[in-house]
């Protein structure tokens, strides 16, 4: 979209998914465990991958959310509030799945339907959760419903932002520890106008995390007791992580950290990687914006700021508004597994990150994807997808092995 710009539990928690996390550099995908006998050498350099898209529907209204099914379809939101499904065997369906749109603010650029999400029991309960902006003023809302009842719909949580159109979020994912995160912007327009990101008594600018399988008093959701902020006075209790501007995209990996993609304010775009046991972590805006200070008032003495693993310029540059993606745990191109890919709605390059098993981050740009690109999904199998905004295109991402880049070449960065 235009301008989207250690807390462990306990040190037992902490090394397991320490231990988790360095099997997962050397795991390849075999039925959602590790393959036996597997080589740690299957992934090869990100300078030796590029990637090729290829169009396999088109005719969508504004699409900006996707997510994959059990069945293997995937659901694809489009700004107006309806839902439309696609399967690679049948195409795009011609009707909506799911229509919203008489809940749903689209009245601005950023808002409408931002996010969308099955249920990790979708094949039993036919149940998804859905981020938006709603009638009549825009308040960022969190709801669930079933697929084939939405006038059966339930508000979950709800963030007022009736001033600006902009920096809405809207990402939804259930982590691996089974809670639901949900992104919010900042509140719009530029600059923090409310300096909601360092603030912990609002839900703008933050990752959220709850426990929508429990109901606690008034409310259809529980706070997890993990969270970082349940005993810290005026904090809201939801708020697993803070310090974003406009987290327009997030995924959750198999090691249930998560991949941020947050929009700059005209300076840099930023690729965060937070860890499970970094819940409660500044991400830094708008004392910084990337790792350059932004707004020295609202830097802090003593506060730790969590620097992106990867940053781009924005500034003087085609580039506008970073897509973030997800990695890649597809059994279709062994080689790439492991990697995350992200974009850039106004420069479509395709920017592969990758952790190294010595700590550090290996990045590289790696091809380009088709124009305008809002969001990145991975269906049942871990195969890839981009959605294209205006040409209302969904294209079927694959990587290809190619030769290295020569020493002095551009590939790495």
């Amino acid at each position: 979209m235009s301008r989207l710009h250690c807390r462990p539990a306990t040190m037992l928690a902490g090394l397991l998914v320490l231990v988790l996390s360095a099997l997962l550099l050397t795991w390849v995908p075999g039925s959602g465990t590790a393959a036996a006998g597997a080589s740690p050498s299957r992934a090869v350099p990100l300078s030796e991958l590029t990637v090729v898209s290829e169009q396999v529907a088109y005719g969508l209204q504004r699409p900006i959310a996707i997510t994959g099914l059990p069945d293997g379809r995937m659901l694809i939101a489009e700004k107006n509030g309806t839902v439309r499904a696609y399967h690679p065997d049948t195409g795009l369906a011609a009707e909506p799945v799911l229509d919203l749109t008489a809940r749903i603010d689209a009245s601005d650029n950023e808002r409408g339907l931002l996010g969308i999400t099955p249920a990790p029991n979708f094949a039993r309960t036919g149940m998804l959760y859905v981020a938006y902006t709603s009638l009549p003023a825009g308040a960022l809302t969190l709801a669930r419903l079933p697929i084939s009842a939405p006038e059966r719909l339930q508000v979950l949580l709800t963030q007022e932002h009736a001033e600006y159109g902009n920096h809405n979020g809207g990402q939804v994912a259930f982590g691996r520890d089974g809670y639901l995160y949900w992104s919010t912007g900042d509140g719009g327009h530029a600059n923090d106008p409310f300096k909601a990101g360092q603030d912990l008594g609002t839900l703008l600018g933050k990752i959220v995390r709850i426990d929508v399988n429990r109901a606690c008093g008034a409310k259809p959701y529980c706070v997890p007791s993990s969270n970082p902020f349940v005993r810290t006075p005026g904090a809201r209790p939801e708020i697993w992580l803070y310090g974003l501007r406009n987290p327009w995209r997030f995924s959750v990996d198999i090691d249930n950290s998560l991949w941020i993609g947050d929009v700059g304010q005209g300076l840099i775009e930023e690729i965060n990687h937070i860890r499970p046991w970094q819940g409660g972590a500044n991400l830094g805006w708008s004392c910084k914006e990337g790792t350059p200070v932004f707004d020295p008032e609202q830097c802090r003495p003593g506060v730790r700021y969590v620097d992106p693993v990867f940053e781009y310029e924005h500034f003087l540059t085609e580039s506008c508004s970073v897509i973030g993606g997800v990695v890649y745990r597809g059994s279709r191109t062994p080689e790439a597994w492991g990697t995350y890919v992200a974009s850039d709605y106004c420069a479509p390059r395709v920017y592969a990150v990758r952790p190294k098993r010595d700590g550090g981050y290996e990045t590289a740009t790696i091809g380009n994807f088709p124009t305008q690109p809002t969001a990145i999904g991975a269906d049942v199998h871990g195969e890839l997808y981009v959605l294209s905004d205006f040409p209302g295109f969904l294209s079927r991402v694959r990587f290809e092995r190619v030769q290295p880049v020569s020493a002095g070449g551009v590939a790495n960065r």
